[in-house]
């Protein structure tokens, strides 16, 4: 490992990369440790940083190992996301974590935060966190929202999870000032479905038009997120009718079982995967390795663009 300070550690592959300007994209590990089942959760790690290096990008997979920030995970470190039973880290929890010496895998708002203190300005991810369903009463928000307010980096999401709030996440980002831009569209997605009844005022095309916005951004002295949202292709994402019925169970079981606070999401996932037959699952998996590869150009243009 190189390049290391009190708050975190680049691995010597992230840091040559990020010093002579070649594209680099983060990855979460929470995804992995809470998002996916065993074994399938090491060969979706292990899948999504080749997906990136085929592309000729260097993989971040960013944790917190023995209270250490690592940017960027050797196979050990990829093989322990995936086999240990680590804490759910969001931004609050890092310095607990260091302090204690302990291990996490990060949130979309940790991973966010650790790899733009590190320098890398694309980060791929399956879904957003966001507003809860009746955050009015319980004020459950996720903390994706609000560091996206204040990290300089550009998400590729499918959407927010569909068993959050759409319409008050869309209307939070516009309150924190987050760019949302459609790529290929003006419907915002909705995780494992194409589309949610929302539209978006701004679409783009390419990656390089993404990596057009961002130096626009910059040079604005903005120093907010940029959300791309990126929906599933047609073919792979799940029947609207079994998703809409599913999630509707899930959710009378969470009310009847009092789950409450940041225990929801992975109970409704797990039970959606439960029944759904497996089916939720499969579609989280397409709609990822989709969101990598497209971070993966994306990257690749900011890094083109940064060079010329």
């Amino acid at each position: 490992m190189t390049h290391d300070s009190a708050a975190l550690t680049l691995s010597d592959e992230v840091a040559e990369s990020l010093e002579t300007g070649r594209p680099v994209v983060a990855l979460e590990s929470t995804i992995i440790s809470h998002g996916l089942p065993r074994p399938r959760n090491l060969q979706a790690a292990r899948e999504f940083e080749a997906i990136l290096r085929e592309q000729g990008v260097t993989p971040a997979t960013v944790a917190v190992l023995d209270g250490v920030a690592r940017i960027g995970l050797d196979d050990e470190g990829v093989r322990r996301i995936a086999e240990e039973d680590l804490a759910k880290a969001s931004v609050r929890d890092l310095p607990i974590l260091a302090a204690r010496g302990a291990s996490g895998a990060t949130t979309v708002a940790a991973t966010a935060h650790l790899a733009a203190k590190a320098g890398i300005r694309v980060f791929a991810t399956g879904g957003l966190g966001g507003v809860h369903r009746g955050a009015s009463e319980t004020f459950d928000e996720s903390a994706d929202l609000t560091t996206l307010a204040v990290t300089p980096i550009t998400v590729v999401s499918a959407g927010v999870k569909s068993v959050l709030d759409i319409a008050a996440t869309l209307e939070r980002l516009e309150t924190w000032s987050v760019p949302v831009i459609g790529l290929g569209t003006t419907i915002f997605p909705s995780f494992w479905l194409r589309e949610s009844e929302f539209t978006l005022d701004w679409a783009v095309d390419t990656a390089e038009q993404v990596a057009d916005v961002m130096a626009a951004h910059d040079a604005l002295g903005h120093r907010q997120g940029i959300v791309v949202a990126n929906p599933i292709p047609a073919d792979q994402a799940w029947d609207r009718a079994e998703h809409d019925a599913v999630l509707q169970t899930a959710f009378a079981e969470a009310e009847q079982h009092g789950i409450r606070g940041k225990a929801v999401t992975p109970f409704l996932l797990g039970r959606i995967v439960e029944l759904s037959g497996g089916r939720s699952l499969e579609v989280n998996l397409d709609l990822a390795r989709n969101n990598v590869r497209v971070a993966g150009r994306i990257a690749t243009a900011w890094s083109t663009r940064s060079a010329s």
